[in-house]
């Protein structure tokens, strides 16, 4: 054996009791669990002493937009820093290939507007060796990875690729492209299909995403293929002609997975997720809804106004270069046809709605738009557009989107029938950063509220998302599997205070969380993380296929 990890507690990702063990690894392989002081270490063997900690299978986050990511950080932080060890990327539909030339821009605009990405990060960061989404995965083969990666195929780009662009159902012939295309991303390996038909994804020159045009019988055949070939999972981003019912009827005709986006709770829907969960549980069919772990809080500035993309008004907005946006909010007959709308939509908002960081106006820090706006005798949109327009340094503001409803996301992920997911690793990285969700869900959820117990908790993380997925041999402590492992302390794990950092292509900034309390990680057998601090240049991980 290369490795011998003695004195931990062991939660091996089935949910089972924690239980005294060693586990030995040989190569990229868990090849022995036993009781303390059965194995016995051979000359080179490294054994480390894991006393007081937990050990568990690597964390495996299920919904990253690390597409475009991995292709300047091999490293994918921040999620490393958190016990993940796998992450599922081009999720939403979403991606960066399959990708001919001269559509680049438009994928490029598209991450900009839909997943809150800097378009100076992804032109300066992505080097464009790829076209087809096989010699995607390619290039992600051979690059260095500190975590495994896997990829969807995203919706978006495949329709792009076959279009062109053209705003419209596909034709038979276009269909059958694209059918062929999916058979070829499976084959190469790719981890599903996804797609949106979500209203606010709004993306190149504020026009809706690719897949929106996309007819219900589109994905359905589309999603026929995952069924041929025996492998794959669906992923969707909920929208018109899309729900549970037919979520469970894509699984039911063509015997595959599904995984839909995005289950929530509402303050002012109480109870609304709960019921969701048990119509579609009532259902036949392998559907899993995912939910988040922590309130969806997002900063924003209306140069990136993506919160805003569902409402028409704002579309013009995400429709011009950023530059040029600033004139629209101070055009009188602008604001009189955008008023109405945003006022109405966001009507449930406004209170959670507030200036996060501003130049001159630190007298409006915190306070909720609304009231703001009364104290002034105006709208919270109208108070929104003159901050903006009189500041002396870019206004942020910070807007408690969904997920707010705490004593719901507790009964939530105590509920088996639910998956967690809802990261965005990779997106949105200036306006939130919730890869931490993993280390707040055991040092939150488990530790301070005692919503679910740390077994549980470790198998939402590990066993489940591994299932789901079909990812196989990855996300339990067994011999045989791979040796995707994390060693944290129960009584400290959890996360410290965002911070904004300028380390993106192109100088562009994000937001990042550091975690405590995970002391070792090893993948595929690889030391990436000792005693609380990444071991640098570690390149433990690869490519996982379907």
């Amino acid at each position: 054996m290369d490795l011998l990890l003695r004195g931990a507690r062991v939660i091996d990702g089935t949910g089972e009791p924690a239980r005294a063990a060693d586990v030995a690894v040989t190569g990229d392989r868990i090849t022995a669990v036993a009781a303390p002081g059965e194995l016995t270490p051979e000359p080179g063997t490294r054994v480390v002493d894991l006393d007081g900690l937990v050990l568990a299978p690597g964390f495996i986050d299920v919904h990253t937009h690390y597409d475009a990511q991995i292709l300047w950080d091999g490293d994918l932080t921040p999620s490393s820093w958190h016990g993940v060890t796998t992450a599922i990327m081009g999720n939403c539909g979403f991606g960066v290939a399959p990708t001919l030339p001269p559509h680049r821009e438009i994928i490029v605009r598209t991450l900009e507007n839909v997943e809150g990405m800097s378009m100076e990060a992804l032109n300066a960061g992505i080097d464009w060796c790829f076209e087809t989404f096989p010699q995607y995965l390619t290039a992600l083969d051979a690059r260095r990875k500190r975590l495994n990666v896997g990829a969807f195929l995203g919706h978006t780009p495949l329709r792009l690729f076959v279009l062109g662009g053209e705003e419209r159902a596909a034709t038979a012939d276009e269909l059958e492209r694209m059918r062929e295309l999916v058979r070829e991303a499976l084959a190469a390996g790719a981890i599903g299909l996804s797609t949106s038909r979500q209203p606010a994804h709004q993306g190149a020159f504020g026009r809706p995403v690719p897949s929106r045009f996309a007819e219900v019988d589109e994905v359905d055949r589309l999603a026929a293929v995952l069924g041929e070939s025996g492998k794959g999972v669906l992923q969707v981003s909920i929208g018109p002609g899309m729900f549970v019912n037919e979520f469970s009827e894509l699984s039911v005709r063509h015997g595959i997975p599904v995984t839909w986006t995005a289950l929530v709770t509402r303050t002012d829907k109480p109870g609304a997720a709960l019921r969701t969960v048990a119509r579609g549980g009532a259902l036949p069919g392998e559907v899993y809804p995912q939910i988040a772990c922590r309130p969806i809080v997002m900063q924003f500035t209306l140069a990136d106004p993506t919160t805003l993309g569902e409402i028409d008004e704002w579309k013009e907005v995400l429709s011009l270069p950023r530059a040029e946006r600033f004139a629209l909010y101070r055009d009188a007959g602008w604001r009189d046809r955008a008023r109405p709308a945003t006022l109405a939509k966001w009507a449930h908002r406004w209170p959670k709605v507030d200036v996060d960081e501003t130049g001159a106006h630190q007298d409006a820090v915190g306070i909720p738009l609304d009231r703001l706006a009364a104290e002034r005798g105006t709208t919270p949109f109208d108070v929104m557009l003159d901050l903006v327009l009189s500041d002396t340094a870019t206004t942020r503001f910070r807007v408690v989107l969904e997920n707010d409803a705490e004593d719901e996301i507790g009964d939530l992920l105590a509920d088996k029938r639910t998956l967690l997911g809802l990261s965005d690793a990779g997106a949105h990285a200036s306006q939130l950063c919730d890869a931490c969700y993993s280390t707040h869900l055991l040092g939150y959820w488990v530790r301070e509220r005692k919503a679910l117990g740390l077994e549980d908790a470790v198998w939402r993380l590990t066993g489940q998302p591994a299932k789901a997925f079909r990812i196989a041999e990855r996300g339990l402590i067994a011999a045989g599997y791979y040796a995707d492992l994390v060693a944290f302390d129960p009584d400290t794990i959890g996360t410290l205070p965002i911070e904004r950092v300028d380390d993106q292509p192109g100088g562009a900034d994000r937001l990042i969380v550091r975690s405590t309390g995970v002391e070792h990680m090893w993948v595929n057998g690889v030391p990436t993380r000792e005693s609380g601090a990444d071991l640098a240049g570690a390149a433990g991980g690869r490519l996982v296929r379907s």
